[in-house]
């Protein structure tokens, strides 16, 4: 049976990975209803290294961050759906409303997160830094988004 990677098991995969003088990339993300949008930020995520590890929020930080009624698919469903993309390496599973938790433990060369975090604060950048890793934003496919997704289907 499937199962996300342990943050103990992505730590040390990450650890392999740099013994190598590989390029770990790290993302998180709620990931629910998954969508082209998120393929193509993914590939462009991974394009940036030599291994993509992908952090997805839990449901109870999902539902504390995007509402009641979120998220449509649980956690450990969205982690394989992630799993199962060809420029996914891994996929972990964490409860806190930040990644920063992962990133101390993997200690990625880049953390990549969405354009839209150029207009905001992204709450990791510290830590990213502090480890000596950097952030790269990535623009978003137009036109697609979950929000756009979810007020589609409600409109229908």
């Amino acid at each position: 049976m499937w199962r996300p990677h342990t943050l103990d098991e992505a730590r040390q995969l990450g650890a392999k990975l740099r013994q190598t003088g590989k390029t770990l990339v790290f993302t998180n993300g709620h990931f629910d209803l998954l969508h082209v949008g998120h393929l193509d930020y993914l590939q462009k995520a991974r394009a940036l290294g030599d291994a993509l590890i992908v952090g997805v929020n839990g449901d109870q930080a999902t539902r504390r961050l995007k509402g009641q009624g979120r998220p449509f698919v649980p956690a450990m469903q969205r982690a394989r759906l992630l799993a199962g993309l060809r420029c996914v390496d891994a996929v972990l599973v964490f409860a806190a409303d930040t990644a920063d938790e992962p990133l101390r433990a993997l200690q990625p060369d880049i953390y990549a997160k969405g354009g839209d975090y150029a207009r905001k604060p992204l709450p990791e950048r510290a830590t990213v830094e502090a480890l000596g890793g950097r952030v790269e934003l990535i623009d978003f496919l137009p036109g697609h988004s979950t929000s756009a997704l979810i007020t589609k289907i409600r409109d229908s």
